[in-house]
This record gives structure tokens, sequence and C-alpha cells, in this order.
């Protein structure tokens, strides 16, 4: 059996402060395997791009890895020397930021933001990078790229400046798609196309994305596997139609009745009440207890572990009562939810 392009076991990132430390990623465990789409949800503050971050040692000061493990290829690569790991995360992974306009260098052309790696990495020379970066810039969808080669970060629309970071992601010949929610600032239109445009590079040069968002809509329509993350934790893992017909976390299951769902207009929206727990502070039991619609006696001082359901995994000392969930829910259409 062939390894996942990437496996990470019990991540953790750390935060210090100055009365204490803030435990923002705590014990993520996930996988992508070569030319796999997978979703990573969650509310914002949930810990999804810290994660993304962590993966490429991007992670803001003063935060820090403080544990885990990371593998390529079925290989331990996190004792290697920091300048071999740099490299071999970065020839394995590239990544695509939220706001395209902060990720480009507002003082060169984006042309030559593009080249920069076949020049400096791949050890091209000026006209053949200058040509790859026309190429790259024609594949993911950029009309007229000669011409646009030349132009600066400002003088692009927003759809137009995502495809420069996409075209940028491309040329370091990853396996894999780091992308950091990248269609939160394009509006309906530009975003589909985005997301079409990850699909057929995925289809086409089998490259494998991990997506983080916190619109279920735009993983519906690109991702295969699902991870929900809640408070740094995973909450539930699976199939992507398994757990949006049927989630086994009350939080996934609370995520997916706050949407609107235009199959069931009679349906109640489920609002979440209250706030993620503070991370600077010992959690104690289930980290979603508080708000939970469902919660027990037990969830208050017995922590979950992840155990194994019909599609996946889900991090809940009540799973075994997921079916019922719906019917607990008062109020026109819970049921056919």
């Amino acid at each position: 059996m062939t390894a996942p392009v990437l496996e990470v076991r019990d991540l953790h990132v750390e935060i210090p402060l100055p009365h204490g430390r803030l435990h923002a990623v705590r014990g993520v465990s996930l996988a992508v395997d070569a030319g796999e789409s997978v979703g990573l949800v969650g509310e914002s503050g949930s810990g999804k791009s810290l994660t993304l971050r962590a993966l490429l040692g991007l992670l803001p000061r003063p935060a820090k890895i403080t544990s885990g493990t990371v593998l390529i290829d079925g290989e331990d690569v996190t004792g290697l020397p920091a300048k071999r790991l740099r490299r071999k995360l970065t020839d394995t992974m590239a990544m695509i930021f939220q706001d395209s306009l902060t990720a480009l260098n507002p003082v060169h052309r984006v042309g030559d933001q593009i080249a920069e790696t076949p020049l400096r990495r791949l050890g091209k020379s000026r006209g053949e990078a200058k040509s790859i970066a026309v190429d790259l810039m024609r594949e993911v969808g950029i009309a007229d790229p000669e011409r646009r080669y030349e132009l600066y970060p400002h003088e692009l629309s927003g759809g137009m400046r995502q495809r420069i970071c996409i075209a940028i992601a491309l040329s370091t010949k990853p396996r894999l798609i780091l992308a950091d929610e990248p269609t939160t600032a394009l509006d309906v239109t530009i975003q589909a196309q985005v997301l079409a445009l990850l699909r057929q590079l995925r289809r086409d040069e089998h490259v494998g994305l991990l997506l983080v968002s916190h619109d279920l809509a735009v993983v519906s329509q690109t991702c295969s596997r699902l991870y929900v993350m809640y408070a740094g934790k995973i909450a539930e893992s699976g199939r992507l139609p398994d757990l949006i017909t049927a989630p086994e976390h009350p939080y996934t299951f609370s995520l997916l009745r706050s949407v609107p769902d235009p199959d069931h207009r009679a349906a109640r929206l489920l609002a979440i009440p209250g706030q993620p727990p503070d991370l600077s502070e010992t959690v104690l039991g289930c980290s979603f207890a508080p708000r939970c619609p469902f919660v027990a006696d037990e969830c208050r001082t017995a922590e979950p572990e992840p155990v194994p359901t019909a599609s996946g995994h889900s991090a809940c000392l009540r799973t075994e009562t997921a079916r019922t969930w719906p019917m607990l829910i008062t109020g026109e259409g819970a049921a056919q939810w």
C-alpha cells in the first residue's frame, strides 16, 4: 500500500503569552494521498490556518511546534536539520494564501514573482524562467499572459491575482497544494472559477489538495474527504458524503444545521450558542461540551479520544447516539434533516 504524500501525527502548536501559553493546535493528525482532495473545516479561530502554516515552517512569531511528527511519503522528516527539512517540505508542498493582495509583492511584476522559483531554485536562465512563468499563467487560465506578465498586483482583479498565486505555487512542481481559504475574498462567480481550476489541476497534474475553509459549500464542491476541526483538535473525519448525510459528532451536526439548505426550506437553522473555549486555560472534558445541544454529564469531565466510525473517526463520547440527534432538536423540519 502506497504511503500518503503527507501524514501528520499528533501535531501541537503553542504560542507563548505574558502570563502562560496558548495551546492553539492540540494533537492534530491528518493525511493526504497523492491526487486526493481533502478539506479542513471549522469556525474562525479553530486552528486551521495555523496547522497549514506549521507544516511549511511559516508560523508567525512567537508561535512554535512543540511536538508532533510529519511524514513525507512515509518518511519521518521531523528529525532533519532545519535547512534540509525546509527543502524537503517545500519540494513536496506549496501554499496558496487567503489574501492574494498581501501574498504578492506589490513592487515586483507578477510574472517575475512566478519566475523566481525556476530562476533561483531550479537553476533556469532568465529566459527559460520567463517562458515557464508565461506557460504557467496560461495554464491557470490567464489570457494574454505575455502582456500580463509585466503588470503589478494592484493592476489585476482579485480573481486574476489568485490565479497568479496558484501559478506561483505550481512553479515549485509540488505534489501537494495547501490552500488557505483561497476563495474567501472573491465573488461567487470568480470563486467558482478558482475552484474549477483547482479541480482541473488535481485531475490533470495529479496534485493533492488540502483545502482549508469555513464554507461547507466550497468544500463539498471540491473535496472527497473531510476533517472537522474545533478548538485546535480534529472533532471528526471521514468521507465527505457520509459526514454531510450522517455526521457522528455534534459539532459537525451543528455546523451543517447552521447553514441554509435549499432542499429543506422549512427546516429551522440551528444557532451554535456561546464561544469556543479559551485555549490559554486548561480545558476540562470535551471542549465542545459548553455549546453542545446533546451534552451529558460525562462530557464535562472526560476528554474524548477519536474512535472509529462507519466513515472515519469521531472524537465524541456520545457518537453512538448520533442517529437520534435530528429528533432531539425541536422545531418544524428538524426530523427531515
